[in-house]
């Protein structure tokens, strides 16, 4: 039953990240926690191995979603190229980061990073276009900041590139195919240091190297590929709104369950 769960939850962290650039990561982080806890993994250590869990999945996710929008035209790579150098830093930083706090404050700090992202979906929230790309420096840092955040919270960090690109007057839809390609990086380097850090730790349930728990990884790695095509060509072709809003709802009552 939890194989065929990680399945369904593949094709939803898929489509999501074609569709909205966000990786799936914030819905998988919650999930995993919840079959985690039913599966009896230590409390210490199964909000880490979530998050853990989550970047690695994050890294198949990535492949379809950029090779789809990179078909099309839209991702920007020169942004990219800057971003990632920042990325590969920050990412390192991050984990340790998550690593120094405790499974249930782990928690407490997604849930309301959850509900946050829930509002500015539900209000459809979008930095107005007030600035330029910045320069090879700007993007460096700006990809540190992200790739440390996104450690922490077990996401490809499109929450936070794409509003970031549409602040520096990157149309929405290289944005979003933009920030597809930026989850990669921060999949991989968040996913090693995950790996690193867990590698020796007692608790860690059979079948995980490291904070990646395996099991999860491939039946989620199996759906979220081929589903990251279908919803990368549906941000090309629908309106987003209805979806976005029922996703907030969604998010809401994550953030509320892991504060409560």
């Amino acid at each position: 039953m939890e194989f065929l769960l990680y399945l369904a939850l593949g094709a939803c962290a898929g489509v999501l990240a074609g569709l909205f650039g966000v990786g799936g990561g914030i819905i998988i982080v919650p999930v995993l926690v919840f079959s985690f806890t039913l599966q009896g993994f230590d409390a210490s250590i199964l909000t880490h191995l979530a998050v853990g869990t989550s970047l690695a999945t994050i890294i198949f996710t990535s492949i379809n979603s950029v090779r789809e929008h990179h078909s099309r035209g839209a991702v920007r790579w020169p942004i990219f190229a800057w971003m990632t150098l920042g990325i590969l830093l920050g990412a390192g930083f991050g984990a340790l980061t998550a690593e120094a706090i405790s499974g249930p404050n782990l928690q407490k700090i997604i849930g309301v990073f959850a509900l946050i992202i829930a509002v500015q979906l539900a209000l459809d929230f979008k930095p107005k276009a007030s600035r330029t790309v910045p320069g090879k420096v700007g993007l460096t840092v700006a990809g540190s900041v992200i790739g440390w955040a996104s450690a922490i919270f077990g996401i490809g960090g499109g929450s936070l590139t794409v509003p970031f690109l549409t602040w520096r007057s990157v149309p929405m839809q290289q944005a979003v195919a933009t920030s597809s390609a930026c989850g990669l990086p921060i999949a991989l380097a968040s996913a090693l240091s995950f790996m690193i850090l867990g590698w020796h730790d007692p608790l860690l349930p059979a079948h995980s190297l490291g904070f990646v728990y395996l099991p999860a990884l491939l039946g989620i790695a199996l759906t979220s590929m081929v589903f990251a095509r279908l919803g990368a060509r549906l941000a090309h072709t629908l309106s987003p709104r209805l979806l976005k809003r029922l996703f907030a709802a969604l998010l809401f009552c994550v953030g509320l369950s892991f504060l409560l």
